[in-house]
C-alpha cells in the first residue's frame, strides 16, 4: 500500500520585477532537492504584470519540473492596458495557460483553486480580495466531487478574512467562502498577499477553518525574512514549517494575526 504522506511546497508573492534572486535560488535548490508531490503557488508572480516580468515567472516555474498549480494574485493582473484587464485578464499567463487554477489531485488530498482576485470591484482599492458567488460556487463543486475520504486544500491568493485590523474588508465575502468550507472536508486554505507567514483557525457558523499563509520570497518583506512553507499531510493531520533564509524557528516565522496588507508596519 502507497504511504499516505505527502509533501508540498507552498510558495507565495514571488513579485518578478523586485524578485529576490537568492530567495529564489535557494526555494529551486530545495525543490529539487525534495521532490515535494506539488509545489503550490498562490499568486502575485509579478510586481507590475509587465511581459518581461511574466517571461521570468514563467521560466523560473517551468524550470522546477514539479506538478505545479499557479493562483492569480492581484499584481499580476495588467496594470497599464485596462482594455486588456477587463477583457483577457489572464493573457500574459499564456506561457503557463494549463497550470493557472490548476486543481492537482493526490490520493487522499486535493488541491483546489479558488478566485479572489478579480479585474475590478466595486470600492477604490483593488488590490483587495472578492469571492464571486460563481467563484465560490466552482470551488465548492470541485470539493464535492472529490472521492469520499479525500480532504481538499483550497489555494486563493487573498485570506479570507473578512474584516482587518482597521475594520476594511480584505477579502469581501471571504466570511461566506469560510462558512461554506467549514460544512466540507477542507483541510486548510491556503493563501499569500501578505507577505508574511501564518497558521491560524477562524471560526464560521459553521465550524472552524484552518488558515495557512506564505510568506515572500521577493524584496517586498514585511515584518519576517524571504520565506516559503514546507506542508506535510500524513493521511490525517497538516504539518507546517516555514522554512526560511534566515533559519529562523517556525514559530518565531509565524505571525498571530492576519495582517492588513503587504506593508511593512509601523514602528
Amino acid at each position: 500500500m502507497a504511504s499516505p504522506r505527502k509533501l508540498l511546497f507552498h510558495i507565495s508573492d514571488i513579485h518578478f520585477g523586485l524578485e529576490d534572486q537568492r530567495a529564489l535560488d535557494w526555494a529551486a535548490s530545495e525543490i529539487a532537492r525534495s521532490q515535494p508531490d506539488a509545489v503550490i503557488i498562490t499568486g502575485d508572480l509579478t510586481m507590475r504584470a509587465r511581459h518581461r516580468e511574466f517571461a521570468a515567472a514563467t521560466a523560473w516555474i517551468r524550470a522546477l519540473d514539479i506538478p505545479v498549480t499557479v493562483e492569480v494574485g492581484n499584481h499580476d493582473m495588467p496594470y497599464f492596458n485596462l482594455i486588456e484587464r477587463f477583457v483577457n485578464p489572464y493573457k500574459r499567463f499564456a506561457g503557463m495557460a494549463e497550470l493557472v487554477e490548476l486543481e492537482i489531485d493526490l490520493p487522499g488530498i486535493a488541491i483546489v483553486p479558488l478566485t479572489t482576485a478579480v479585474p475590478a470591484q466595486p470600492r477604490l482599492n483593488w488590490s483587495k480580495g472578492w469571492v464571486s458567488d460563481a467563484a465560490l460556487a466552482k470551488c465548492l463543486a470541485a470539493i464535492d466531487a472529490l472521492p469520499p475520504g479525500t480532504q481538499a486544500l483550497v489555494a486563493c491568493h487573498h485570506p479570507l478574512r473578512e474584516v482587518g485590523t482597521q475594520g476594511t474588508a480584505l477579502t469581501r465575502n471571504g466570511q461566506k467562502a469560510l462558512a461554506e468550507l467549514a460544512r466540507r472536508p477542507v483541510a486548510a486554505v491556503l493563501s499569500g498577499h501578505v507577505h508574511d507567514a501564518f497558521d491560524l483557525c477562524e471560526q464560521t457558523e459553521n465550524g472552524p477553518v484552518r488558515m495557512i499563509g506564505a510568506g515572500t520570497l521577493s524584496q517586498r518583506t514585511r515584518s519576517t525574512p524571504p520565506s516559503f512553507n514546507e506542508l506535510v499531510w500524513n493521511g490525517e493531520r497538516l504539518a507546517v514549517t516555514v522554512r526560511n533564509l534566515a533559519h529562523k524557528a517556525t514559530a518565531e516565522m509565524l505571525v498571530d494575526e492576519v495582517p492588513e496588507d503587504a506593508q511593512p508596519p509601523h514602528s
